[in-house]
């Protein structure tokens, strides 16, 4: 008996009914002023925000971004790196630019408020990335220089080596940091693409500077870059982050293999090809900027007030 051939199911969606996480998608200006208001306690302090992850994982895309939401323009002072060559800031002497270098140096961004003679109370910090495929000694000197870097002990300018960690007894050493020297948020910074290939010895290397920071009652965060690129449906619309089950799992993934609890992990989506910025991509960029430098200004009231 003839009779009519069934539609193959349809396939299932990539996407929740609604979003897991809620943000403000409708309020900048009142989450810039959020942001403005988290201020240390103390006169002339400032939150000190350290970028660590591998080469190419967008560290100084993540700063233009920032850079970018925060002055309402695009604006991009710092060379990117690809992921297929060395880490490398180039040097580029703009007024919101602080002692940036050439090369894989200890490099301190600060960010203007309104104009040239005001900033915003943080700084970020960005050293040098982690090769995927790096030596177990290259490793250990990774950790141990990052390890200064969160107590404040590396000076502006300092070249890293990978052959050759800073030593105690280097002449030009900060031996007497302040607390505006030291690290109070360490952020993780992470290509959500490339996160399942990356060596087992690489991700050891993020739990010890995670563990580090830990000993030294530094708060750690994560930021998720380039979610575009492995969801679609947030290419479509940025929206769409929190209703991915793509992006929940590798979150949920970065979790478990770094350690860092899910409501500490942020996906955002980095400016590169734009030009003009996006409410919804600056709602996501602000909304990780005011969870990190709330819980670096809680550890700096915390311990240095």
């Amino acid at each position: 008996m003839g009779g009519k051939s069934s539609s193959p199911p349809a396939p299932p969606s990539p996407l929740l009914s609604k979003p897991w996480r809620e943000i403000n998608w409708n309020d900048k200006q009142g989450t810039l002023q959020n942001v403005n208001a988290i201020r240390p306690k103390t006169e002339g302090q400032v939150i000190r925000i350290l970028l660590h992850g591998l080469v190419g994982a967008g560290k100084s895309s993540f700063i233009n971004s920032v850079n970018s939401v925060l002055q309402g323009r695009m604006y991009f002072p710092a060379t990117v790196a690809s992921s297929s060559i060395d880490s490398c800031t180039k040097k580029d002497i703009t007024i919101n630019t602080f002692f940036s270098m050439c090369g894989s140096q200890q490099i301190t961004h600060k960010f203007n408020n309104g104009n040239q003679d005001t900033f915003y109370h943080f700084f970020i910090n960005e050293t040098m990335g982690l090769r995927n495929d790096c030596s177990r000694s290259n490793r250990n000197n990774h950790v141990r220089d990052i390890e200064k870097a969160l107590k404040g002990h590396v000076p502006e300018g300092y070249t890293f080596n990978p052959e050759r960690r800073l030593s105690m007894d280097d002449p030009f050493l900060n031996l007497k940091p302040s607390a505006n020297d030291k690290v109070h948020v360490l952020v993780f910074v992470i290509d959500p693409n490339k996160f399942s290939q990356i060596n087992e010895k690489a991700v050891e290397t993020f739990q010890d500077i995670r563990e580090e920071a830990i000993r030294l009652n530094i708060p750690q965060v994560a930021i998720l870059t380039k979610i575009d690129e492995v969801c679609p449906e947030s290419q479509q619309d940025v929206k769409n982050v929190y209703k991915s089950k793509t992006l929940k799992e590798k979150m949920m993934e970065v979790s478990t293999r770094v350690g860092i609890p899910v409501n500490c992990i942020f996906p955002v989506k980095n400016y590169s090809e734009e030009l003009e910025l996006n409410s919804d991509t600056d709602a996501l960029i602000l909304s990780a900027l005011k969870h990190i430098l709330q819980l670096g200004n809680d550890h700096l009231n915390n311990h240095y007030a």
